[in-house]
């Protein structure tokens, strides 16, 4: 069970990625989400329970609070960001998204932060799910004003 925490919570490798690892994740998880795009919203929600498990495993067998291979919380974040697009037909949404998703990971305006506080893995991924409302609530709010 360690080797499959460990393999999800570096999402098949990309928390390896030399040079922004977090940004490494986010692409990855676009990519592992165009072909289910129309289920993105159950995918998104579906993510974080096994994505709290893995980065909690991981992190204990490193002994660190918040490994920085660890992108499974980048993945779960991009995907919930995701799912607030009114739609995926071109590839505006899905780099807007993206960019929406980074800036509120990166940023981390309230509560964001906060919620890095919280123990294990949930900490780990909560404050990514957070940021990810955030990126959805804004990609949902210019699709309804047909702003892409």
């Amino acid at each position: 069970m360690q080797q499959l925490a460990t393999w999800i919570s570096v999402w098949f490798g990309a928390g390896y990625f030399p040079k922004g690892p977090g940004t490494a994740g986010s692409i990855a998880a676009l990519l592992c989400a165009a072909p289910f795009s129309q289920h993105i919203v159950w995918i998104a929600v579906a993510s974080i329970l096994p994505a709290i498990w893995a980065a909690d495993t991981h992190a204990k067998a490193k002994g660190a609070k918040d490994p920085q291979e660890v992108v499974v919380d980048e993945v779960a974040g991009q995907w919930i960001a995701l799912a607030g697009a009114t739609h995926l037909s071109t590839i505006t949404p899905w780099l807007l998204a993206f960019g929406l998703f980074r800036l509120f990971d990166i940023w981390k305006p309230f509560p964001v932060r906060q919620f890095e506080k919280l123990p294990g893995g949930t900490g780990i991924v909560m404050d990514d799910v957070m940021a990810g409302i955030y990126g959805a609530l804004v990609m949902w709010l210019l699709g309804w004003n047909n702003l892409y």
